[in-house]
């Protein structure tokens, strides 16, 4: 089954890793089957109002992304060296900017911390939230996506900074529906432990 679109082998070699064959590329011009999107699992929190003393607030920041997750297609990683896409799949955005409104809104349902934009930041910084997507994906090999979010804390000034890793594996078949349910549960778990982490 043509499941994704080469961009790093030569065109007439054809490998098939795990159940997936890797195809030719989309047509120009052609839509996506479907727009991928990430969606909270986390329970909405009761209150709508909340507060928090200076210093106390979470800003959290637009992760930095590797070169092949720049785009609005979804990766599967098909060898050390080889990246391909998912075919008839495409995020809504880019993932940086979808699982940094994940993980805002995964801290605002499961704590109770006052969670700002970036653009907010002159009212008060306080704890900012950083960190760099390694993974975001299907990996053929495994037969899974995969996400990975090295987050980084830091409080106004610097005076204190930390890090941590979270990844989430997820077993998926090979489609484009399968795959793009896969990553809403990774992202879903990453997001999850990490807004227990800034919670703490």
């Amino acid at each position: 089954m043509n499941l994704v679109t080469r961009i790093a082998a030569p065109l007439a070699l054809a490998l098939a890793i795990g159940g997936c064959s890797v195809g030719g590329m989309l047509g120009a011009g052609k839509a996506p089957v479907s727009l991928l999107t990430l969606t909270p699992e986390a329970a909405p929190a009761a209150e709508s109002r909340r507060s928090a003393a200076a210093g106390e607030v979470v800003t959290i920041a637009v992760p930095v992304i590797a070169k092949e997750l720049r785009t609005v297609k979804v990766p599967v990683q098909v060898s050390y060296t080889e990246v391909a896409y998912v075919k008839d799949l495409q995020w809504v955005d880019t993932p940086d900017r979808l699982f940094k409104d994940l993980l805002s809104e995964t801290v605002r349902r499961t704590t109770t911390r006052v969670v700002l934009d970036p653009k907010q930041a002159a009212l008060d910084p306080g704890l900012l939230v950083t960190g760099q997507i390694h993974k975001f994906g299907y990996d053929a090999a495994a037969q899974s996506v995969i996400v990975q979010f090295d987050g980084a804390l830091s409080t106004a000034g610097g005076t204190r900074v930390e890090t941590r890793r979270f990844e989430a594996r997820v077993p998926s078949g090979d489609d484009a529906t399968s795959v793009g349910v896969a990553l809403n549960r990774a992202a879903n778990q990453v997001a999850l432990e990490a807004a227990g982490w800034i919670g703490g």
